[in-house]
């Protein structure tokens, strides 16, 4: 494996267009968190012509639902969601600014497409490894959506959260390209 290269949102194109498929990526910076339930209400702001309640321009969006901390802990788990689940939602936020997710498994080939069209990356998080993913977690705080409760939007800084590019902005893969 190549060294990790170190990167912190929000996004640039720079750094997006540096990113291969299989690179071992070390992200710091703030990113959100986003479901099922957040992805649909956003896509309704965003199709109302209404601002998003959280910034998208170079952003990452994690698909993950933090479970509550255990005392002295800024976050107990912070394992991804199966990322197709979102895959409806994912084309429109890419429109708007988005520049990455984070998430586990494959991504339909309308979102690859929308990734290559927007320049915008995946970050594969591997499953199973929740306890190790929530240590990079500096800091949680729900930002958005409160009355969702654990499908809440939270704002998270990370400090080198592995991950891998699982699909680059030239629509290469890790998951086999469909290209």
């Amino acid at each position: 494996m190549d060294e990790a290269k170190s990167i912190k949102t929000p996004l640039t194109r720079k750094t997006i267009d540096s990113l291969s498929a299989g690179d071992f990526v070390l992200l710091s910076g703030i990113v959100y968190t986003a479901r099922d339930t957040a992805h649909k209400v956003l896509n309704e702001l965003i199709a109302k012509g209404d601002k998003p309640p959280i910034p998208l321009k170079g952003q990452v969006i994690y698909y993950m639902g933090p479970c509550p901390p255990k005392p002295g802990y800024v976050c107990n788990s912070a394992g991804p969601t199966t990322s197709s689940r979102m895959d409806a939602f994912t084309p429109a936020l890419l429109k708007h600014g988005l520049s990455g997710t984070i998430g586990k498994g494959e991504r339909s080939q309308y979102v690859i497409d929308a990734m290559v069209k927007y320049g915008a990356v995946y970050f594969s998080a591997t499953g199973g490894t929740a306890a190790l993913l929530s240590k990079s977690i500096v800091s949680m705080e729900v930002v958005a959506l409160a009355d969702l409760g654990p499908e809440a939007i939270y704002k998270l800084e990370l400090d080198r959260m592995p991950v891998f590019v699982g699909i680059d902005a030239r629509g290469k893969s890790l998951y086999g390209n469909r290209r």
